[in-house]
């Protein structure tokens, strides 16, 4: 999914990137753990999300983080598929496109069903609703 923002790179990447923002914009999120850490690869950071109906714990491991460019980390969360998690940033005018991709490898069996089908959904449904959670934020926050 890509979107592009009407606020410079630099404001919109330091604002996404930064955990104590996080639960103004992404959907679900119950609570950024304590000790969560996000600025350099191998950094972790921990969040309860509301998904699918109940409370599951992510734990995120960050992969690639190269400011104002690309950040990537794998996320293993109990009942769901381990994902991989990308977010590209690229400056375009005077704003920014953003860029969020997510994968995973569905399990075998019926879980392999219900992650085709309802996790699928539910992360497009996410990512929709991050975007627009985001222009509503980023425009207060250029303001």
């Amino acid at each position: 999914m890509r979107h592009r923002f009407a606020v410079p790179l630099r404001g919109g990447f330091d604002y996404i990137v930064e955990p104590r923002n996080w639960p103004q914009y992404w959907p679900g999120l119950v609570r950024v753990q304590a000790g969560s850490q996000w600025r350099a690869p191998g950094d972790r950071a921990r969040v309860v999300m509301r998904l699918l109906g109940r409370s599951v714990e992510l734990e995120m491991t960050l992969r690639t983080f190269d400011p104002y460019r690309l950040v990537e980390y794998v996320s293993v969360q109990r009942g769901l598929p381990d994902a991989r998690h990308e977010r590209g940033f690229a400056a375009v005018g005077d704003g920014f496109e953003y860029r969020l991709a997510v994968e995973f490898e569905p399990r075998a069996g019926l879980r392999g069903t219900f992650d085709r089908q309802l996790v699928r959904r539910a992360v497009a449904r996410t990512m929709r609703r991050t975007i627009a959670n985001l222009d509503v934020r980023l425009r207060s926050v250029a303001s």
